[in-house]
């Protein structure tokens, strides 16, 4: 299962190595379809990279500070800092070549 973060967490989470945080909300079919392929993902790489979700919907000033203009949308982090965001839904194989671009 994607843990979900809040802004109290959110910070340590992202603050050393690779991690993709998906922003979406509940409400939303494409995140509900994201979900799935985000816990094939941990069970590939997830012993290498974090991988979690943020409701954009409950957290709206997280989502207001990583510019988050729809929904789903993956930003890509390493040690804290924004390497790349996909937005809309994206499929497994999108998703690993954008984080081969920043390993």
């Amino acid at each position: 299962m994607v843990k979900e973060l809040s802004s109290h967490s959110f910070e340590t989470e992202i603050e050393k190595g690779i991690s993709i945080i998906e922003f979406g909300a509940p409400r939303c079919a494409p995140c509900r379809i994201q979900e799935p392929i985000l816990e094939e993902l941990i069970l590939d790489l997830g012993d290498t990279i974090k991988i979690a979700k943020v409701n954009a919907d409950q957290e709206m000033e997280l989502a207001a500070k990583y510019h988050i203009q729809g929904i789903p949308t993956l930003v890509l982090f390493k040690d804290g800092i924004v390497m790349d965001s996909l937005r809309g839904l994206h499929y497994l194989d999108a998703i690993k070549s954008r984080l081969n671009r920043i390993q």
